[in-house]
């Protein structure tokens, strides 16, 4: 896995850990293409390899989801 694939899945995680409660993952993707921060098809390879890494259950953050998108929050800091 690459440095921007990563980081795109960093930016995946930590928005779907701010997400609103009546947003779904369509929403958030559709979201992070339209402000550019990643394409439709890049986002929905990430989301689909987060659901086999059993980070996304159901549409939402698991706990280990959760895990990443802290540890990815961390990484974000200055």
């Amino acid at each position: 896995m690459n440095e921007d694939f990563e980081m795109l899945e960093q930016v995946l995680l930590l928005a779907l850990l701010y997400k609103e409660p009546n947003e779904s993952v369509q929403d958030i993707l559709e979201m992070l293409e339209e402000g550019r921060a990643m394409t439709m098809a890049e986002g929905k390879e990430i989301v689909s390899k987060l659901e086999k890494d059993g980070a996304i259950v159901d549409g939402k953050l698991s706990f280990v989801g959760m895990a990443l998108a802290n540890k990815a929050q961390e990484a974000f800091k200055l």
